[in-house]
């Protein structure tokens, strides 16, 4: 299907197309025409869509604006960070984050400049400019297009005489090993080959006074802000990003830019064009909230967002919404719920688990950790869903489904781990691994909130099918039994409680702007602990109690 430019609710100048490194991922998660919309900047929701946001919902910004005081203005880092601590916009636990970030960051600058001169190579420097690769047409090309531009966002560093630059690409915790080949040859293309530039909000990248020397060595730098740590990417001749990027990058970029398939997900959230477009479902009311009367930017929400933001909000915002990690070791729980999943995900694209061998060991976990885990695999192998199966049936493994409600102005995300058809309906089939059985007390959807969202999902018809043969399926694992329950979304007395609970979640999240801590038994031994003063007063009362 060709590309629809605009589309359907939308307006605004397709003339521009800009690419940037996240759109050369092709991460599958991605909806390809949603990426190829983003390459659109001056495309445009209409009527517009409200963009406001009560607090900064992204990581790296504090940090950055912290670096460029310090790298571009000469600001003493103190000061930078005390700036930084009074500015309202940024959450207290991510203001204390970013502090520790800076630092991280500037430390390792340090380290990767002594290393250079213990190489012999140039001192580099903060370059306030952006690097962008700007083509100009006179005319509008097969894509509608009269002008490209190519962009890399980063930290930006050069030698004085501009023989080498650096490009530095920033993750919010550990540095990212797993950039594919053409976002890495794209990022050091860019730096080769990138004029000065700067842009303003909705105006095209123009060129500004600066060193329009090509350099001869790139360096493609990761670094992790929050544990420090920085990895060489790339360390290439021009000759050699030349070539690199023709054969990883430009089929990338001609890809991405001309795409029409859909693919609904957590990216709708960004998407110009989504109150116009075919997918994901519409489900007003779904979460049974209704519109905030302050208007704010669009959002995505699944069953795990609302279960951590009823415990702790602030918890939420700095797990869910900036994804901040803790270097501390995971629980075993955790790890061996992770490593039984991985591997039961592995035998279930692959058709089901009928006549597989256990494993001897599962890499993730420690020695003193596999029996529990492997006796959890064998529970399930002895009765996997898929073994009686006939052929026509379909199966997906943690496919995300996705559902959109205009009224609220939210994407409802979940990620089943297992569905399968059978005689026309979805069978929607959650696997917990639990060290004992569950509260009877509490009702099954209250405890797995996932379980009612699902519920909520299929009576609006998602993922589809035959809504009377639709079933939700919880699998529980132990180490020396199993436990299986059945869950009718089609019942209403099913339904209506489903909806009462999420209800009751989702109301809180929808109108929560501030994110304050809630400090309880939770916070010793909570992962956010350390940027969070209410949670360390509550988690030393408990220790001196």
């Amino acid at each position: 299907m060709t590309l629809r430019l605009p589309p359907v609710g939308t307006d605004g100048d397709i003339r521009l197309i800009r690419t940037s490194l996240p759109l050369v991922r092709e991460d599958h998660q991605d909806c390809p025409r949603g990426i190829a919309l983003r390459a659109r900047p001056f495309l445009e929701q209409t009527p517009e869509r409200s963009r406001r946001k009560p607090v900064e919902d992204f990581a790296l910004a504090p940090v950055t604006r912290a670096l460029d005081a310090v790298e571009l203005d000469g600001t003493a880092v103190d000061v930078a960070l005390e700036r930084l601590a009074r500015n309202r916009a940024y959450h207290p636990g991510h203001i204390r984050w970013a502090c520790d970030a800076v630092r991280n960051y500037l430390a390792v600058r340090t380290e990767a400049e002594s290393e250079r001169r213990v190489l012999g190579r140039p001192q580099t420097v903060g370059v306030r400019e952006e690097w962008t690769c700007v083509t100009q047409r006179k005319s509008p090309d097969a894509r509608g297009a009269i002008r490209y531009e190519r962009t890399a966002w980063g930290r930006r560093y050069a030698s004085a005489d501009g023989s080498e630059r650096e490009l530095w690409l920033l993750s919010v915790n550990s540095p990212r090993t797993d950039r594919p080949t053409a976002e890495i040859a794209e990022a050091a293309s860019v730096a080769a080959t990138g004029l000065p530039s700067r842009s303003t909000f909705r105006d095209i990248h123009r060129p500004v006074e600066g060193s329009t020397a090509l350099p001869a060595q790139v360096r493609v730098v990761g670094v992790g802000c929050g544990d420090g740590q920085l990895v060489v990417l790339a360390d290439w001749n021009a000759e050699e990003i030349a070539q690199r990027f023709a054969r990883h990058a430009k089929p990338a970029l001609g890809r991405i830019v001309a795409d029409s398939r859909l693919n609904p997900g957590s990216g709708c959230v960004r998407c110009e064009a989504l109150a116009g477009c075919e997918q994901p479902p519409r489900t007003s009311g779904l979460l049974g909230v209704p519109a905030p009367r302050r208007p704010r930017k669009r959002r995505s929400v699944s069953a795990t967002d609302l279960r951590i933001h009823a415990r702790c909000p602030a918890l939420f915002h700095l797990t869910r919404v900036l994804h901040l990690k803790s270097h501390e070791p995971e629980s075993e729980p955790i790890r061996r719920g992770r490593a039984v999943d991985t591997w039961l995900n592995e035998q279930h694209r692959q058709g089901g688990c009928r006549g597989i061998d256990l494993p001897s060991r599962l890499p993730e976990l420690a020695d003193d950790e596999q029996h529990t885990a492997l006796s959890m695999l064998g529970q399930h192998v002895r009765a996997c869903p898929l073994d009686d199966l006939g052929p026509e049936e379909q199966v997906q493994v943690q496919k995300r489904l996705t559902a959109y409600d205009p009224v609220l102005d939210a994407v409802i995300v979940a990620d089943p781990d297992l569905l399968y058809t059978r005689a026309g309906g979805w069978i929607w089939h959650e696997t917990k691994t639990a060290s004992r059985r569950p509260y009877e007390g509490r009702e099954l959807l209250e405890t797995h909130p996932q379980l009612a969202l699902a519920v909520l999902l299929m009576a609006a018809g998602v993922p589809g099918g035959d809504s009377r043969r639709s079933l939700i399926e919880l699998e529980l694992l132990y180490e020396n039994n199993s436990g299986r329950e059945e869950i009718d979304p089609g019942d209403p007395d099913t339904v209506d409680m489903a909806r009462q609970i999420i209800a009751a979640l989702a109301g809180p999240w929808a109108l929560d702007e501030t994110y304050a801590p809630r400090p309880d038994r939770h916070c010793h031994g909570c992962e956010m602990l350390r940027y969070c003063t209410p949670g360390q007063e509550r988690a030393k009362a408990e220790e001196s109690a």
